[in-house]
């Protein structure tokens, strides 16, 4: 896997990934930032939602459960000091379907946390990962 960052100016940067998408990074405007875009360490955060969503869907799918949505929030705390890494991080699940078994959400939560999602195993390493999650049930 290759990343490349690209300086555009002040703090903002052009992030492209090696299978060809961009996204643009910038800092607060009290850093030089111009908040054109999010900042690296949101970027993380995104990172470990999509990365754990991924993993429960398909988990879901081939469990045969019928998901019509699904929402992961993702609240974070950071450490004071330098380097501020994630010292806390919740994973909120709103996964809305028809006739979702409830064990079946919560082990396909596990599986992801505790052995497929990269992102998470890695932040893990410096923060507490917590996760719970809420079935809605689909019209």
């Amino acid at each position: 896997m290759k990343a490349r960052v690209k300086w555009i100016d002040g703090v903002a940067m052009l992030g492209e990934s090696g299978s060809g998408h961009g996204v643009v990074m910038d800092g607060p405007p009290e850093l030089g930032g111009r908040n054109v875009g999010v900042r690296p360490m949101e970027m993380l955060l995104l990172g470990l939602g999509g990365c754990t969503q991924f993993d429960v869907l398909l988990i879901l799918r081939k469990g045969r459960q019928d998901v019509t949505d699904c929402v992961v929030e993702l609240e974070a705390e950071r450490a004071e000091q330098d380097p501020k890494v994630f010292t806390r991080i919740h994973v909120h699940f709103v996964i809305t379907g028809r006739g979702l078994d409830p064990r079946r959400v919560e082990q396909a939560i596990r599986l992801s946390a505790e052995k497929y999602c990269s992102a998470s195993i890695m932040l893990g390493a410096t923060a507490t990962v917590t996760h719970d999650f809420e079935i809605r049930e689909a019209p």
